[in-house]
């Protein structure tokens, strides 16, 4: 697999807002500060990995509509980061209803929130070098044209 800039720098933009959203909702879910930390703490590491998973499958994909693929995107990243948010509050508080509910919560926040993060990311060309030289090369054709 080959390493990506773009998508360590998506990857990491997004951990930070959704780090945030499931330490506010664990913690209030659970009504205990310490276990929204923990829960969101462990996030880091499995969401880090499993985001930058998600991101490189993603890139391959052959669908060009923005919206349609932001859409598509968002709700294959929410299943899997709501597996993830189940099982961690379940492991932390210990009680798999508080999990769902941690979980199920973070299923509107963050669609919600990573549908944004996404059409931010779609319109930066961080990352896109080869984007960037096809979109210099037809400037330069179109300004030729002229």
């Amino acid at each position: 697999m080959k390493f990506s800039k773009r998508h360590l720098a998506k990857t990491i933009t997004w951990r930070i807002i959704g780090t945030l959203d499931t330490f506010l909702l664990s913690w209030l879910i659970s009504g205990n500060i310490k276990f929204g930390s923990q829960i969101a703490l462990m996030e880091l590491v499995t969401k880090m990995v499993l985001y930058y998973l998600h991101e490189r499958v993603w890139f391959k994909s052959k669908i060009k509509s923005s919206n349609k693929r932001h859409i598509l995107k968002t709700f294959s990243w929410r299943a899997v980061g709501t597996v993830d948010t189940f099982i961690l509050g379940w492991i932390v508080t210990g009680n798999p209803l508080t999990g769902l509910k941690i979980g199920g919560a973070e299923v509107l926040t963050k669609m919600l929130l990573y549908f944004g993060h996404e059409k931010l990311w779609y319109r930066i060309d961080f990352g896109l070098d080869q984007r960037n030289r096809r979109k210099r090369l037809n400037a330069l054709k179109n300004s030729k044209e002229l």
